[in-house]
């Protein structure tokens, strides 16, 4: 038998359950409406950021040439993070070539063999790798009582409490104020991952932690990404400069990965300059976003994203495919990105949504979410 000869039978039953995934590749310029990506301020085609990502290109070429450590640091770099540091209220941050790569970077070198992460149930799929790597023993917790719970039965000196300030499926947040007082009483470094909440939560856009006042606590570390909000390419790890020349020495994913290339840099440094002098732009997304939700016959939102259940995979991938037709692209949730049963649209907001697209929406929905809702 070949080796490989399984995976026909993988994908048919993959295939039979509605949950084979296939690339659908955008063409330039394309008139649909987009509710499914994470442009969450509609920076990623600003002329503004554009530029900023040419003139990176042009001045330091199409890659970073090698790692961070190496080659891989430009002045650039520099400048993007002593600017990202100081909009989010953090004493430092370093850029990392991704958002999981940040993560991954971040959990695996403040913990190991030895300590505790407490993650929570919901936590993305790059917190929960991370988790995995990181030799440390993981408690999935459910609620701060239940993070209470781990810490207080711990017998690990050093000890992580993990999770994301906004939710990437459902948009809820995160009870960051109880989580860092529980954290702090039991002594456990706090991480939050702001890839949803910069840009959108928070005075200016700064994210949830500076939102509940938390931001630059010594005792928090934030992770972000600039791929959603800032429309860019790349990560960061924010928090105390010890923190950030710890992984310098210590976390992989950024000592043996080649830099972000410059052109994503300027890029991202463009978008965070627009954001700082645009402090409107996050109220814009969620007003935005409370429009889909109503649209949808939901409550409006606490960030960027609306989640609409639907039950099954098949129910949930027919939507998508429907409003596609209908010139909305939309996010389809199934298994194993959500739970068994709760398969989902998943709605994105953006700042540059305008009246007549929010009126065509409405009516997209009026057509397919009412019959799939009523099946």
């Amino acid at each position: 038998m070949h080796p490989l000869a399984w995976l026909d039978a993988h994908a048919a039953a993959r295939r039979a359950a509605g949950l084979r995934r296939e690339l659908t590749p955008r063409a330039a310029g394309d008139p649909g409406i987009d509710l499914a990506g994470n442009d969450y301020l509609g920076l990623c085609t600003d002329p503004r950021v554009v530029d900023g990502g040419v003139e990176a290109l042009r001045t330091w070429g199409a890659g970073s040439t090698g790692s961070r450590l190496v080659t891989g640091t430009t002045a650039l770099h520099a400048e993007l993070e002593r600017e990202l540091a100081a909009f989010c209220g953090a004493e430092s941050a370093l850029v990392f070539s991704s958002g999981y790569a940040a993560n991954l970077g971040a959990l695996t070198a403040l913990s190991g063999p030895g300590a505790l992460i407490v993650s929570d149930v919901a936590n993305h799929a790059s917190l929960v790798d991370a988790c995995r790597l990181s030799r440390a023993r993981i408690v999935v917790a459910d609620g701060p009582a239940a993070v209470d719970a781990a810490l207080a039965q711990r017998t690990e000196t050093r000890a992580l409490v993990v999770t994301d300030s906004v939710n990437s499926v459902d948009g809820g947040l995160a009870p960051l104020r109880e989580l860092h007082a529980i954290s702090r009483s039991r002594e456990a470094l706090l991480v939050v991952d702001e890839a949803h909440g910069l840009g959108v939560c928070g005075p200016g856009g700064r994210g949830l932690l500076a939102g509940v006042g938390l931001a630059g606590a010594d005792d928090v570390v934030a992770t972000v990404t600039l791929s959603k909000a800032l429309g860019s390419q790349g990560g960061a790890v924010l928090g105390p400069a010890a923190v950030t020349a710890h992984l310098v020495d210590s976390a992989r994913s950024f000592i043996f990965d080649t830099g972000l290339a410059p052109a994503c840099v300027g890029s991202a440094l463009a978008a965070l300059r627009v954001l700082a002098a645009t402090p409107s732009l996050p109220a814009a997304v969620l007003r935005a976003a409370a429009d889909l939700a109503a649209a949808a016959g939901l409550p409006a939102p606490a960030a960027s994203v609306v989640s609409v259940v639907l039950g099954e995979p098949a129910r949930a991938l027919a939507a998508a495919r429907r409003c596609a037709e209908l010139g909305v692209r939309v996010g389809c949730f199934r298994p194993p990105s959500v739970p068994e049963g709760t398969s989902r649209l998943r709605l994105t907001a953006r700042a540059t949504l305008t009246a007549d697209d929010l009126a065509h929406v409405r009516r997209v929905f009026a057509e397919v979410l009412a019959p799939a809702a009523a099946r």
